[in-house]
């Protein structure tokens, strides 16, 4: 065999819609369907152990847990057969216990499971509609017994034991509830169905008499005993976040009716979606049940007429790096389970995720909304289309049809990173460094930082449906595969470097060599070419047209290359020739990796097998095969150091191997690797984070001193506790002492009581000792006289009986002797009439046979007529029935071949169709490339034909910009010279300004700090007046008080000659008005309110000068901004008076140098033109200056409007851009091409 050898260490991935997909084996260990077997997980330590399926299984149908959590049965399809498996988990690893099969059932595969209490028998449900239910003694393997369940339609099928009894077994479908119990043999139907058949989905015991269903309708249905004890109804729920934008939705239809309407609406849809009890699981408290995506109700049993309640809803959380948070938390739950010790429940989805909650938390969280977490981290939901690994970190990356790319650490176990995106990722590349990496979508290729917490999208391509990518091992480039042609780019520039033609088919994979000098792709037209980057050519070539490549492999020295495709071979490819090729037997191979040593490649399959062998390749079945995914393998990637092997798979799960070499243990590498730790984070992010922790440390802050202060002000209230506590317990601890001599001078009393009673008791007693004895005594006497009396009276008796039995005795032998007599002679008699009796028979006998020998011989004849007539028939019939077995045989022969052509056509149609589906397949998408390639022509086209037009209008532009730039440069040095006078003089009032904001800002700090004394004097001001009130207040108390003292001592005065009265008087007056402890404490608790007034004051005091401060510092930036805009508003007034007078000048210049020229064109006319022919035509002379001066006015108008829109142009540029510097911006001004030409 090879000696090179792979174990699964972690599995990430989960295998949906399998019967019983989740189960607790401890309270840390779960245990789930993952690829083509199951998976233990432990929760704590996140150690993954794998037990593999049976050879050539498809995948997990069902699975179930023993009560005692020592075995697992598995249901899966093996080779197109049912197969029933029991492992034994004690084991390390899992053992196979038992295969249970049986040419009874059906060639169907169970679709759920379960064990009875005591682990012995195992019970087994096929799906409807032609359901069976198999109950089996595992252990032997016997089949016990076996049931058809007849149902009206397919749907989910459940079944379930008793939790006490091993006999009584529950299955639940659509249509049908049905309790059996086995007996002598045959499971016999215990309860009868009533009422209208519902579909029940799931169901589970609640002890040993009660089983709580689900049903499609949202109905959770109680049977006690198979009959119904109680029903209700579960409302679809909505999430608390829906809840809360619903309550939003109405407060603003109330303001608008049309917003109410499509409110309405909207309500209404969410109306249809009808509740749906998908699972339900029992605890100790009542059961747990999921009615509508997303949400888990917790149920607990109550002592009314509800036997049951609802206690708690707990919800998915919302994923927030999805692309849709609001359906991540709306999946349908399929599978719920609970801990043994019940402090978690885990919960299983459709989507393939697996959430946890811990039950704990329950009681806490009455009230709120519970919300569940991931198991570990989310996991991939649909087909994995690219992985890649980098050299300075121990990660991985994938991506996925479900649109997700994920970032793994197989060192660790954990996904480090995860994002969503809106379109589906076919391909994905990680940088040598693990920073970056690049990924292919339906729309752009994007190249993407690996940020701390994030994927940030740093560059895009406009590369559709990239389908491969991969960077160089250097990390300086990187190939992106569009349509035929590959694209080199530099990671560096981004430019595009090479572009690679040659391919006719679609490119299926792509490798670079160790020292990125050679470049090898194969595509779908069974070409495998050889690139040499330096020159951007083919160096060598290997195509076999009949073969359709998926996956290409490179040794270390770039030298061979491996390659698999669709003619179950695996090549070995060399010097443009193949070399050897490796037969698949049976299989198709979907991927290819080699070990970077090139001792060791290995295969996926399309059955999702991986096959490790040795180099050289074996021609021979010499390779270990290992069960793992359930789907085809579609990427598979070996580690830099050759300890690991990665591998992605159609249905979702990746699978991390730990290489072995049988000779040596785990393959070592030269040297040990260090990984880099480095991470990549935005500014912004650290900005936000360093902004947080400041306004934490100040929140901290602000808590300590509050903290603080409460903590005085309990210190305070405590230390008053104590003391009161005190007084009472020094007043009470007095009370008890007295109370204890008390009871002790009582209990001194007592127990000389009962002194005093126990010695009269113990006389008592020794006096009745003595009665008694004496009386016994006598008593004794007494009967031993009765005793001797009988005694004499029993021997009399004696001898009276023995003289009876004497005369009885001869009496008896004499009427034994006179019987004897008679007796022997009746005897004699008889044997006399017996002997005569003897003759008699012997004479009939002798006539008897003479009558049964002529019965016999009539018999015989009548027998020999009718076995000749029954032989003859016999006869006929035997030639009949050897006519009817040809003819049978004839028609089986041919129903058989009929049957087997029958199998062949199904064959072929199959055959055909699954061809059909997959042509309709690729032409719907070259169909799809077809109208994206020919959309963007168009698109091409049509920005070839704006730019060659903008081109044109540029050109003619460019032209008379040319032409106006010779006429305005001396304008220009015009204009300059004009506003450098200018500049100087808004410099000097610029310098004016400066001086009088500075006066401005002392008096602002004079003003607000005078405005800061006066509101504190104000304050003291106001508090001053309030002590002066209250001292008022209690001077007029004290005088009141005593006047009545006055009035009352008067009146006592009175009594003055009779003492009772005076003293009674004077007593009234102490308890009226002396109250020292009183007067004391009061006092007291002034002094505290007065100090803590004064404490609080200060704090008060404190925090009001903070916040005048800050109010001072938004006043000054206010008086900083308005006096900014004051002065952009005087300068803007400035440039528009510079402006009007730019404007003035500018036309009395135009009129000056249009009179010049009419000026100079007369006198030239004066000069040549003759004095004849001035007398002969002065009219021609004259409509000539006419038209002249027109065009002149023409002109001059012309110009006005031109400098009016120039100025005006500038205004606004100026006004949105006030002047930072103090000088003017120098005007471009340009004349209109009329005035040009003239």
């Amino acid at each position: 065999m090879s000696a090179a050898v792979a174990e699964p260490v972690a599995v990430f991935g989960c295998r949906p819609r399998v019967a019983g997909g989740v189960c607790f084996l401890e309270d840390q260990v779960v245990l789930h369907a993952a690829g083509t077997g199951c998976l233990r997980l432990h929760l704590e330590q996140k150690w993954h152990k794998f037990i593999p399926g049976t050879e050539k299984s498809r995948g997990v149908q069902a699975l179930a847990v023993s009560p005692n959590r020592r075995y697992l049965a598995v249901s899966e399809t093996v080779a197109e057969q049912p197969s029933l498996t029991v492992y034994e988990l004690s084991s390390v690893p899992a053992r196979r216990r038992r295969t249970l099969t049986s040419a009874e059932l059906l060639a169907r595969e169970a679709v759920s499971l379960a064990f009875s209490p005591d682990c012995r028998y195992l019970a087994a449900a096929t799906a409807p509609p032609e359901g069976h239910l198999t109950y089996w003694l595992w252990e032997k393997p016997r089949l016990m017994a076996a049931v058809r369940v007849e149902a009206p339609g397919s749907g989910i099928c459940q079944v379930s034991f008793s939790p006490q009894d091993n006999a009584q077994v529950c299955i639940t479908g659509n249509g049908f509830f049905k309790l059996f119990k086995y007996s002598e043999g045959t499971l016999k139907q215990v309860n009868l169905q009533k009422g209208e058949p519902q579909n029940y989905l799931c169901h589970a015991w609640l002890s040993e008499e009660e089983v709580i269903c689900g049903t499609d309708t949202g109905k959770l249905i109680l049977f006690e005993t198979g009959e119904l004890h109680w029903e209700t109804s579960v409302e679809y729920k909505k999430t608390p976040r829906e809840l809360e934008e619903d309550a939003t939705t109405e407060e603003y239809e109330s303001s608008s009716d049309v917003s109410c309407g499509l409110a309405s609406e909207d309500n209404g849809s969410q109306q249809d979606s009808l509740p749906q009890i998908s699972a339900v699981a029992a605890y100790s408290k009542g059961f747990a049940c999921s009615s509508s995506p997303g949400v888990v109700l917790l149920f607990e049993k109550t002592k009314g007429k509800e036997v049951y309640k609802e206690s708690q809803e707990i919800w998915l959380p919302r994923d927030l790096f999805s692309s849709e948070p609001k359906q991540s938390g709306r999946q349908d739950i399929i599978c719920i389970c609970f801990s043994p010790s019940e402090e978690t429940m885990v919960v299983n989805t459709n989507k393939n995720q697996l959430y946890m909650f811990t039950m704990l938390s329950t009681d806490l969280m009455k009230e709120k909304a519970a919300y569940f977490a991931y198991l570990n981290f989310p996991l991939h939901s649909a087909s994995i289309t690219g992985l890649d690994i980098c050299i300075w970190k121990p990660i991985l990356a994938t991506c996925s049809l479900d649109r997700s790319v994920r970032i793994w650490n197989y060192k660790m176990n954990t996904l480090e990173l995860y994002k969503e995106y809106r379109e589906e990722a076919y391909t994905v590349s990680l940088h040598p460094t693990g920073l970056f990496c690049l990924v292919g979508f339906s729309d752009k290729l994007r190249f993407i930082s690996l940020l701390y917490e994030d994927m940030h999208v740093f560059k895009e391509f406009a590369v559709r449906k990239c389908r491969e990518c991969s960077f160089s091992n250097g990390g300086h480039l990187f190939a992106a595969v569009n349509g035929n042609v590959i694209q080199i780019y530099s990671s560096i520039t981004f430019e595009n470097i090479n572009n690679l033609k040659g391919h006719s088919g679609k490119i299926h994979a792509v490798k670079w060599s160790a020292d990125d000098t050679k470049f090898v792709s194969c595509d779908t037209h069974g070409a495998v070419y050889e690139w040499n980057l330096l020159t951007g050519k083919r160096e060598s070539e290997c195509v076999l047209k009949s073969c359709i490549y998926s996956s290409i492999a490179l040794s270390s020295d770039a030298k061979i290359i491996f390659a698999v495709g669709s003619d179950q071979t695996l090549k070995e490819i060399s010097e443009s020739s193949i070399q050897h090729e490796v037969p698949a037997f049976g299989v198709v191979y979907t991927a290819v990796a080699v070990s970077h040593s090139g001792h060791m490649v290995f295969v996926g399959t399309s059955l999702g097998t991986i096959r490790a062998m040795k180099y050289p390749l074996p021609l021979t079945k010499d390779f270990n095969e290992y069960q793992a995914h359930a789907g085809a393998v579609t990427k598979m990637s070996v580690t830099n150091d050759d300890l690991f092997l990665l591998t992605a798979s159609e249905d979702g799960s990746i699978f991390i191997w730990k290489v072995y070499d049988k000779g040596g243990g785990i393959l070592k590498w030269e040297k040990e690797v260090e990984y880099a730790e480095e991470v990549l984070i935005m500014r912004s992010d650290i900005e936000e984070k360093s902004q947080a922790m400041l306004d934490l440390q100040i929140r901290v802050k602000e808590l300590q001193t509050e903290n603080d202060y409460q903590l005085r002000l309990k210190d305070m209230y405590c230390d008053e506790k104590i003391k009161e506590l005190e007084e009472n317990f020094t007043q009470e601890i007095g009370s008890l002492k007295t109370k204890h001599q008390i009871l002790q001078a009582e209990k001194e009393k007592q127990e000389l009581q009962h002194q005093f009673q126990l010695s009269e008791l113990m006389n008592k007693q020794a006096r009745e000792v003595q009665q008694l004895e004496s009386d016994s005594n006598q008593k004794l006497l007494m009967e031993n006289e009765k005793y001797q009396e009988l005694q004499v009276k029993s021997q009399r008796m004696q001898e009276e009986y023995e003289k009876q039995l004497h005369n009885l005795e001869e009496s008896k032998s004499r009427a034994v002797k006179e019987l004897t007599e008679y007796y022997e002679e009746k005897l004699n008699e008889k044997s006399v009439l017996l002997e005569e009796a003897k003759e008699d028979m012997r004479q009939q006998l002798q006539a008897h046979e003479e009558i049964k020998k002529q019965i016999e011989e009539d018999e015989d004849r009548e027998i020999l007529e009718i076995k000749i007539k029954y032989e003859r028939q016999l006869l006929e019939e035997k030639e009949s029935n050897l006519q009817l077995k040809g003819e049978t045989g004839v028609m089986n022969k041919r129903l058989n071949s009929l049957q087997k052509e029958l199998k062949e056509r199904n064959r072929d149609i199959e055959e055909m169709r699954l061809e059909q589906q997959k042509l309709q397949g690729i032409i719907k998408s070259l169909e799809k490339d077809m109208l994206a390639l020919k959309t963007e022509i168009q698109e091409r086209a049509d920005t070839i034909q704006d730019k060659e037009k903008h081109i044109y209008d540029l050109k003619k532009k460019n032209q008379e910009l040319e032409k106006f730039k010779f006429v305005l440069d001396y304008r220009v040095e015009e204009f300059k010279k004009q506003i450098e006078s200018r500049e100087n003089d808004i410099k000097t009032m610029k310098e004016q300004i400066c001086e009088m904001e500075g006066e401005l800002e002392r008096f602002h700090k004079e003003s607000t700090q005078l405005k800061l004394n006066i509101t504190q004097l104000q304050q003291k001001l106001k508090a001053t007046d309030r002590e002066m009130h209250r001292e008022r207040q209690k001077k007029q108390n004290m005088e009141a008080l005593i006047k009545r003292f006055k009035t009352d001592l008067h009146n006592c005065v009175g009594f003055i000659q009779d003492s009772k009265k005076m003293k009674d008087r004077i007593r009234e007056l102490y308890t009226k008005y002396v109250q020292q402890s009183d007067t004391v404490e009061t006092e007291a608790l002034d002094t505290d309110l007065q100090q803590e007034y004064m404490r609080q004051r200060e704090y008060l005091e404190r925090n009001l000068a903070a916040l005048k401060k800050k109010v001072k510092d938004q006043e000054v930036h206010q008086a900083a901004y308005m006096r900014i805009v004051q002065e952009n508003v005087s300068l803007i007034k400035e440039i528009n008076d510079l402006r009007q007078e730019l404007k003035v000048a500018h036309t009395q210049v135009h009129d000056l140098r249009s009179t010049l020229r009419l000026t100079k064109k007369k006198q030239a006319i004066q000069d040549t033109a003759p004095s004849s022919e001035l007398l002969s035509s002065p009219a021609v002379l004259r409509l000539n200056a006419e038209k002249e001066s027109e065009k002149i006015i023409e002109m001059q108008q012309l110009e006005i409007q031109y400098l009016r829109d120039q100025i005006q142009e500038k205004g606004q540029v100026l006004a949105v851009q006030p002047l930072s510097g103090g000088n003017l911006p120098k005007l471009n001004l340009e004349r209109s091409h009329k005035t040009q030409q003239q």
